[in-house]
Parts: C-alpha cells; sequence; structure tokens
C-alpha cells in the first residue's frame, strides 16, 4: 500500500468512527466533562438540585462544592445531563470512597422535578433525614432504571411505594430497612440486579415472588433470615437468567432437595456460606450445576465424602469449604478441573494424606491453581517428590497437620509462589533451594535441620520465619539481601556465630533471634518489636536502642544485663499516643490466620496475630541485675500498656507521676528493693488489670481505689513481702502503726535529756548503800542502834496488823 491509499484508508476509518460516535451520542448520555458549554442544564432542574443541596448538613469532603448557582447544572459533581436535552439523567453521589459518609441530611422533595432521571445513587451517605425513613416521594419517579440507597442508616421498613418503579433494572437496599421482604417486590419484574443484603432483623417467609422476575441476574439476600425456606432451588430454577446467588448467613434450614429437570445453565456464583445445614455433602441440590465457576460452602457444617460429580464442573474457578468441623473427606479426583484457581478447606477434612491429595489435583498443561489452603485437617504423609502440575501456585497453607518427610526439591519449578506456610508440622531434612518469587516463608515448629543454603536470599521477602527447628551452621549473609523484610525470626536453633549485617534492611519491624546482640541494631529504624529475652547478654542496656524510635515492644528479659534502666528509653517515641502506628500500616501485612508473636503479660502467654500485633506496647526488663532506680523520663511513654521491672535489684521511690501512663494494664515491680509509699496517682490507672509490687521495702498506706481493690481481691499476694506497708485492704491499722511509730520516736527525743538523771540515781543509790552498810559493819553503836529500830518498827507494825484483824471480826459478827 503506498502512501496515498494508506492515507485514504485513514480517512475512511475516521469517517466510520466519527459517524458511529454521532449515532451512539444520539442514544447514550454523556458525562458532565464532555458536556458542550453551549447545552447547558434546564433552569428548573438546575433549581432542584440547589434545593436538594439545601438540605445537606454537612459535606465534609465538599463533594458539592462545584454546585453552584448560575453556572452550568451539567458540569457539577455527580451530574450527567443528556447530550441532546440537556436534562439531568444521572445522579451519582456514591460516597463509598470517603472514610466517613461525606453527605449528611435529607433526601429532598425536589429530586420529583428530574423527571428524565434514570440514574439515582446516594449510598454510603448520612441522607436519612430526621425520622429516619426512606421518603415516600422516591416511588413516583417512574423514570428511574438504577436505584441505589445501600448503606444509608435508615431505621423504618421498605416504602411500599417502591413497588411502582416497575422499569427498574437494579436497586440496591442493602442494610438498609427493617421487618419482612415485601412481595410487592415481584412487581418489579425488569430487574437485572436486586441487593437486599445485610440488613438487620428481616426476614423473608415467601420467595415466591422472586420468580416473576424473569430477567434476574443478581440477587444476594444475605442475612436475611429464611429459616422456614424449604423451596430455594425450585424457585431459583424458575430464573434461567440467574448468574449469582449469594444467601450467606440466612439460616437456611438445608441443602439437600434437588431439582429435576435443572434450567440454572447460566449460574456461575453459588454462596451458601454461614448456613448450618448438617447433612451429606453428597446430597446437595447443586453439584450437576456444572457452569458453576464459584462455590462457597464455608461454615455449613457438611460432612462426608465430596461426591464425584464435583470432579465433573470444569468450569470451576473458586471453591471455599472452610471452617466445616473436620468431618469431611477429599478424595475426589480434581485433576480435569483445569479453570480451577483456589481451593480453600481450612479446618474442613477429618482426614487426609497429602501425597494422595496434591497427585489429585488439576494435572492440566497450563494449570491456574493459585491458591491451596489445607491447614489443621489432621493431613498425613510426606509430599510427593515432585510438584511441576502446580506451577501456577502463589499461595500455599498446609499449617498445622502432621505431614512428615522433607520439603520436596521440585517446589523451586513453582516460579510463582509467593506464600508458602508450612508452620506446626513435622517436617524434617534441609531446607531446599526455593522459588526466589518467595514473599513469606512461614515453616516453624517443625523438626528441619541441617544448613541454610547459602543462596537464600530473595528479593521480594518480606518474612522470614524459621523458629522452633533444628537448623545449623551460621546464618547466612544472602538472608540479609532482601529489602522489604519485615519480620525475621530465626529463634530457637541450633546457629552458630553471629548474626550477619543486616542493618541495611530499611523495613524491618520485628527482630526475634538468639545470640549476641549486634551493635548494628541501632541502625533498624523502622523496628516496631526487639524480643531478645533468654539468652546470655550482659552488660548496660545499650544507647543505641533507644534510638529506634518506632519501637513499640522491647523485651530483654532473662538476660545478665545490669547497669541503671536508661533515662534515654523516653526516646522510645513509638510508645506515645502521638505516633501510635494504625492497624492499616503495612508493616502488619501478615497472614491473619497465623501466630506470628507470643509474649509473657499478666503471668499469661499472649499469642498475637497480624491485628493484634498492633495492641502490642511494653517494656519488658525483668530476671535480669538491674540497679538504680525507676526514672521518671519512662513515664512519658503514654501509650505503653505493660511494664515488667520484676526480679532486679532495683531501688528508690516509685515515680510519683506513674499514674500518667493512663492505658496502663499490667504493671509488675515485684522482687526489687523499692521503698518509700505507694504514689497516690497509682489509683487513677483505671485500665490496670494487673499490679504486683510485692517483696520490695514499700512502706505506709496504700493508696485507694475501686481499681485497686479489685485488683487485690483476684491476687491478694500483690502486697506481699512489704512489712511497712497498712491500710486497707490489708488487716494493719495505720493509726496504731502510727500511734507506735510516735511513742518510739518520742521516746528516741526523750533518751538524751533522762540518761544523765538515771544514771545519776542509780549511781547515788549504789554509794549511799555502801555507806550504810560500811558504817553498820564497822561501828557497833550504829549496828546496835539500826537493829533495835527495825524491832521496834517490826512489833509497831505487827501491833497495827493485830488491831485491825480484831476489828474486822467484830464488825464481821455485828453485822450477823
Amino acid at each position: 500500500m503506498n502512501r496515498s491509499s494508506a492515507a485514504r484508508f485513514l480517512l475512511l476509518i475516521a469517517a466510520t468512527c466519527s459517524s458511529f460516535l454521532i449515532a451512539h451520542s444520539r442514544k447514550q448520555p454523556v458525562l458532565a466533562s464532555d458536556h458542550n458549554a453551549s447545552e447547558a442544564c434546564v433552569p428548573h432542574e438546575r433549581n432542584a438540585l440547589l434545593a436538594f443541596k439545601h438540605g445537606i448538613t454537612n459535606d465534609s469532603t465538599n463533594l458539592l462544592a462545584s454546585w453552584r448557582a448560575g453556572q452550568d447544572c451539567c458540569r457539577w459533581t455527580g451530574i450527567t445531563c443528556d447530550s441532546q436535552t440537556g436534562h439531568v439523567v444521572k445522579l451519582d453521589l456514591n460516597g463509598a470512597y470517603s472514610f466517613y459518609p461525606p453527605l449528611v441530611g435529607q433526601i429532598s422533595s425536589s429530586l420529583l422535578s428530574l423527571e428524565y432521571l434514570e440514574y439515582l445513587d446516594l449510598s454510603s451517605n448520612s441522607l436519612e433525614g430526621t425520622n429516619g425513613s426512606v421518603p415516600e416521594f422516591l416511588g413516583y419517579m417512574n423514570n428511574l432504571r438504577h436505584l441505589d440507597l445501600s448503606y444509608i442508616p435508615f431505621s423504618g421498613r421498605f416504602p411500599t411505594l417502591l413497588s411502582n418503579l416497575t422499569n427498574l433494572e437494579y436497586l440496591d437496599l442493602s442494610t438498609s430497612f427493617l421487618g419482612t421482604v415485601p412481595l410487592y417486590l415481584g412487581n418489579l419484574s425488569k430487574l437485572r440486579y436486586l441487593d437486599l443484603s445485610w440488613m438487620q432483623n428481616v426476614q423473608a417467609t415467601d420467595i415466591s415472588w422472586i420468580s416473576h422476575m424473569h430477567t434476574l441476574e443478581y440477587i444476594d439476600m444475605s442475612n436475611i433470615t429464611l429459616s422456614t425456606i424449604t423451596d430455594l432451588p425450585v424457585v431459583a430454577n424458575m430464573i434461567p437468567t440467574l448468574k449469582h446467588i449469594i444467601l450467606i448467613n440466612c439460616l437456611l434450614p438445608s441443602a439437600n432437595q434437588s431439582i429435576t429437570h435443572p434450567n440454572l445453565t447460566k449460574l456461575e456464583d453459588l454462596d451458601l456460606s454461614g448456613n448450618y445445614f448438617g447433612h451429606p455433602i453428597a446430597s446437595c441440590w447443586f453439584w450437576n450445576l456444572k457452569g458453576l465457576k464459584s462455590l462457597r460452602l464455608d461454615e455449613t457444617y457438611l460432612y462426608g465424602p465430596f461426591p464425584d460429580a464435583l470432579g465433573e464442573m470444569v468450569s470451576l474457578q473458586h471453591l471455599d469449604f472452610s471452617y466445616n468441623g473436620k468431618a469431611a473427606t477429599m478424595t475426589v479426583d480434581l485433576k480435569n478441573l483445569c479453570e480451577l484457581e483456589s481451593l480453600y478447606l481450612d479446618k474442613s477434612l477429618s482426614s487426609g494424606n497429602i501425597t494422595e491429595f496434591v497427585e489429585k489435583l488439576p494435572q492440566c498443561a497450563s494449570s491456574k491453581l493459585s491458591a491451596l489452603s489445607s491447614p489443621s485437617n489432621n493431613m498425613t504423609g510426606v509430599f510427593p517428590n515432585t510438584m511441576e502440575h502446580l506451577t501456577s501456585l502463589i499461595t500455599l497453607i498446609l499449617t498445622n497437620n502432621s505431614i512428615s518427610g522433607a520439603i520436596p526439591p521440585g517446589i523451586r519449578n513453582c516460579t510463582s509462589l509467593e506464600y508458602l506456610h508450612f508452620s506446626s508440622n513435622r517436617l524434617s531434612g534441609q531446607i531446599p533451594l526455593l522459588p526466589r518469587s518467595i514473599r513469606i516463608l512461614d515453616v516453624p515448629t517443625n523438626f528441619l535441620s541441617g544448613h541454610l543454603p547459602l543462596e537464600f536470599g530473595f528479593p521480594n521477602l518480606k518474612n522470614l520465619i524459621i523458629s522452633f527447628n533444628y537448623i545449623t551452621g551460621q546464618v547466612p549473609p544472602s538472608v540479609c539481601e532482601s529489602p522489604n523484610m519485615a519480620f525475621l525470626d530465626l529463634s530457637n536453633n541450633l546457629f552458630e556465630g553471629e548474626l550477619p549485617h543486616c542493618s541495611h534492611m530499611p523495613n524491618l519491624r520485628f527482630l526475634l533471634f538468639y545470640g549476641s546482640l549486634p551493635r548494628w541494631i541501632g541502625d533498624l529504624v523502622s523496628l516496631r518489636i526487639l524480643h531478645l529475652s533468654h539468652n546470655m547478654f550482659d552488660g548496660d542496656i545499650p544507647d543505641n536502642i533507644t534510638y529506634l524510635t518506632r519501637l513499640q515492644y522491647l523485651n530483654l528479659a532473662a538476660n545478665n544485663i545490669s547497669g541503671l534502666v536508661p533515662p534515654s528509653l523516653s526516646n522510645l517515641v513509638g510508645m506515645t499516643l502521638k505516633h501510635r502506628s494504625s492497624p492499616n500500616d503495612d508493616s502488619y501485612s501478615f497472614d491473619e490466620s497465623q501466630d506470628i508473636f507470643s509474649l509473657v503479660t499478666k503471668h499469661e502467654v499472649l499469642k498475637y496475630g497480624a491485628h493484634g500485633l498492633v495492641d502490642v506496647i511494653g517494656i519488658d526488663l525483668s530476671l535480669n541485675r538491674l540497679t538504680g532506680g525507676i526514672p521518671n523520663e519512662i513515664t512519658s511513654l503514654s501509650i505503653l500498656s505493660n511494664l515488667n521491672l520484676s526480679w532486679n535489684h532495683l531501688s528508690g521511690n516509685i515515680p510519683d507521676n506513674i499514674g500518667s501512663m493512663k492505658l496502663m494494664e499490667s504493671l509488675d515491680l515485684s522482687r526489687n528493693n523499692f521503698s518509700g509509699e505507694i504514689p497516690p496517682s497509682l489509683s487513677d490507672l483505671t485500665y490496670l488489670s494487673y499490679l504486683d509490687l510485692s517483696y520490695n521495702n514499700l512502706s505506709g498506706m496504700i493508696p485507694s481505689g475501686r481499681q485497686l481493690d479489685t485488683l487485690y481481691t483476684e491476687n491478694p499476694s500483690m502486697y506481699s513481702g512489704n512489712n511497712d506497708l497498712c491500710g486497707p485492704p490489708l488487716l494493719r491499722n495505720c493509726s496504731e502503726k502510727r500511734a507506735s511509730e510516735h511513742g518510739n520516736q518520742q521516746e528516741t527525743k526523750k533518751d538524751p535529756d533522762f540518761v544523765i538523771f538515771y544514771y545519776g540515781l542509780e549511781s547515788g543509790f549504789v554509794v549511799a548503800f555502801w555507806v550504810v552498810f560500811c558504817a553498820l559493819l564497822f561501828k557497833k553503836a550504829w549496828r546496835v542502834a539500826y537493829f533495835s529500830f527495825v524491832d521496834l518498827l517490826y512489833d509497831k507494825l505487827n501491833m497495827f496488823v493485830v488491831v485491825i484483824c480484831c476489828i474486822y471480826i467484830a464488825r464481821r459478827k455485828t453485822k450477823n
């Protein structure tokens, strides 16, 4: 083709496209952004929209900022006009993309002036108004073909006037109403999409009205009570256009009905999750629907063997049979399911052999299986040596089974594999070379041994968890070649030597290992959790730990660390409210089903998964040889929830402002040498659920407070070993103790004044005694006079006693 011919050809294509666009534009509305400036919207429709805006009391995202009087409403946000007439045909103010509902207020009846409106979407806004009911006037907008009022917190019942909207093709009322699903919905015979899901306390006692919707393709009635419905398959079979049936958590009584002549040839998606059926899997009505692409049956508690019909559902792409009570068996040959992309069997199988299971997975030349999950299913046996037929596998989860033998070397051929979870099995042998595509390798609590491969670096690796195995040798430097590493756990193995220099992993959040503490640890500026307990670390707490400003949990317990608690711990601003981590932080992008972290708090071992990690804010320095006091600066860590300094040699007073740590839940200062009074501010810790101050030298009155009284009831030994503490809840009375202490103090003050007096009195008595004794011993005349005086005194005393006795006897006789 020469240049002139090419030019004519291009002109012909351009002319054809132009003609098509012109013809097409006559039938379709155009977006406001494409609207010609000369084609302004109809004035009374603009006024109607401004009246609608007037009913909005709050527009947090300025969604309606462009809605201004005197301007073309066809160019306003959310407005689409017909390109020929200028009439508003579409109003789309969906607020689903905002964190909070962007619009607050009510739906104005001015929308009735939009006579040509075909599309109305006000979903995910707070437009329920003052009475909380759906405006009745919406039932008069007969031209509507699309109506979405989902996620508006209406509190009323289904508006009866919606039955007038017989032209509707799309209706979404999810999470909006109360009461019973009305039968009049059957009047909306042109509906193709119907969503009534996740309403509260809504039930349907009759679903026959669905059969009148001859063009229905999608229906979702999740969370609507259907406990009396037994004819679901029969009703559904009357609508051959159905492609999606979603009935999650509907209290359906069973699925063991049958269909004699199945018409659901177009059905692709069937979701019956969350309905307790409790009957054999093979008796279900849907196994002969060969066109199904997605079948979700999690938490249905079906049991027994899967039927052979499953192996004939060659269109199936997704099968979810998770959390079904471990009462099913999967022995079906799935080799022909070439379209299967995901298979989830979590906690559902009573048993199984991993070799047979893997060999019966799709064997197609272009297998599409990308996700295989079968944890906690009592699976035994060893992996087959080859896994070449799983080349598309991305996620493989087989945790908490009894699989033994080695990780198959052939797994390296699964070049798309990113997530490998084999924790809590009986795997042994050496970890083989793995695909470089690996992002998460989770194989703790096995019997793996030998050295790690020298080429153990993966460019995209985020989590490496190989703890609680028997792996030996040195940690290869290639482990530190993963710039995206966020979680590294090498603990409880038999590694030798020191960890290689890993400070160039800027995204590392969690580091758990054993051995000598590397000095480069302060360079891990993104570190969130540092767990180094039960090692042989000695010396002081290194200052470089306090450079970790994003750290939220520090555990150095059960080491030989000495020295002071550094005041610079206040630099750990990740434990303050201002720098608190968000639950949506990508630092916590772990498998939610796994317990990836545990700590000891409140004398209990707590396990945390991905989302729970954001709440782990604590310092544990217990079981060391720390001295000195608690620095006041530590109380600036405002969101610290767990502080354990027990079993050290700390002394001094407990900081007076310890009550400023308002979120403290567990405080253990036991087995130290703290003295002084318990600070009254301790009673301000209203979230405190565990307190131990036992075996110190604390004194004075115990602070009062309902929270502290409750803690004492739960742990009566929390003040034990402090003999000078008094007051409730102890039996020692502080007033008696103070009186005793006051008396002792007074005696102590008087002793210096009376020592000389008592000493002189005693000395004078001794001297006088010896003077008299010597005089009587050597002077006979004095001695005779002295004894004569004693005899005379004796006679007088004897006479006095006799007279008194006579008088007493005489008086007794007189009375008688």
